[in-house]
């Protein structure tokens, strides 16, 4: 296997016990990662904790690099599976309830399995992980920019493309800063009440606004 990536795992479990293995092998590495930190993650320490061999867990995972980025690539695939649910059903909801119902979904997105999603904002980065990031990222502005085009007779004239991309990442930018900075902001519904206000605003725009748009800019 190629080191230069370390999230493909060594070898598919296809048998019961051979997905429980890897399952035991993950959930351990999570649990290390929470409670102790990346530098504790050793391959050895996660195969004591996971109750296997070290030569069981060498079978799937090569280091301690492939297992965290095992670990985010199931954890984006929660996220994806969550945001693709939400989107579904706010598809024909009155135009509040489907922005608020939105920003609560990008927000809840980081409440799954909080503590590991800190650990991981801060790892991935640098093991060479940022791709399962922007998967997120880009089914994210994907999503609602279909979002956007089926709803355009409720909306400002706007390039969907472009809003959803400056929007998903304005408040992918908000909710990251109060994961790690101040958690408690996203108790409740006050976090998401404000951003969806500030999402329809940008949305809908002002009488004011409409009449006098941005100037273009001069061709060259």
């Amino acid at each position: 296997m190629s080191p230069s990536n370390p999230s493909q795992i060594r070898k598919t479990p296809r048998q019961r016990r051979s997905a429980e293995t890897v399952e035991a092998i993950l959930t351990a590495a999570a649990h290390i990662l929470e409670k102790e930190g990346f530098d504790a993650a050793t391959t050895n320490h996660v195969a004591v904790k996971a109750g296997v061999s070290i030569g069981s867990l060498y079978q799937y995972f090569p280091n301690k690099e492939s297992l965290v980025r095992a670990l985010n690539d199931r954890h984006t695939r929660e996220i994806l599976e969550l945001l693709r649910k939400r989107f579904v059903e706010v598809r024909k909801a009155p135009m509040e309830d489907s922005v608020k119902a939105i920003v609560r979904a990008m927000v809840e997105v980081h409440r799954v399995n909080p503590a590991l999603h800190r650990v991981l904002v801060n790892i991935v980065p640098s093991i060479g992980g940022l791709a399962e990031t922007r998967v997120v990222e880009d089914s994210a502005t994907n999503l609602l920019s279909q979002f956007l085009k089926a709803r355009a007779a409720e909306l400002r004239p706007l390039n969907p493309d472009l809003s959803a991309f400056m929007l998903v990442h304005a408040v992918e930018a908000l909710t990251h800063a109060a994961v790690l900075e101040h958690p408690e902001l996203l108790k409740g519904d006050v976090f998401v009440n404000e951003a969806s206000l500030m999402i329809l605003g940008y949305l809908r725009g002002s009488a004011e606004a409409s009449k006098h748009p941005p100037p273009r800019a001069a061709k060259k």
